[in-house]
């Protein structure tokens, strides 16, 4: 009994939630799956632009530091750490990428050197001033991934 009371009672918080705009997902709360991260963080589509912004933006996402991007040749300073990201978007789908901005670490492992964009398990040790906090908020990820979206050959 008490169980059906708990989920009527979710189901009406949900539609409240719902109904008032669509609630950030926390990043503790985000839910990967095989295909990846299929649900938007912010439940509103990214910005293209912004995200191509943050994307080079040194202080923010600073994807340029280890990536390559032909449509940003004329940015300084593209890295080779990370493969090069043109034609991502045939090799990914949306949620893939959603999923590997994020928290890279799910999708490829501890090993690698990406970090969670999107993550409060940011390694050891991180400055007192960071605790969590992420790198990216919820929307700049989602304009991330819709500049990535972009990227086709």
């Amino acid at each position: 009994m008490k169980m059906g009371t708990g989920l009527v009672t979710l189901a009406a918080a949900f539609m409240v939630a719902a109904s008032a705009g669509a609630a950030e997902v926390a990043p503790d709360a985000v839910a990967f799956t095989d295909d990846g991260v299929s649900a938007s963080l912010t439940g509103q589509a990214g910005d293209p632009a912004a995200g191509a912004k943050t994307f080079k933006d040194r202080k923010l996402g600073n994807c340029l530091a280890c990536h390559a991007n032909k449509k940003m040749e004329g940015e300084l300073f593209h890295g080779n750490v990370g493969p090069a990201l043109d034609g991502v978007a045939d090799r990914w789908s949306t949620a893939e990428l959603r999923a590997i901005v994020v928290n890279s670490k799910q999708v490829f492992g501890e090993e690698t050197v990406m970090p969670g964009f999107y993550s409060l398990k940011v390694g050891l040790n991180p400055r007192e001033d960071l605790v969590g906090k992420t790198i990216l908020s919820a929307q700049e990820v989602e304009d991330v991934v819709a500049y990535l979206a972009t990227l086709k050959e």
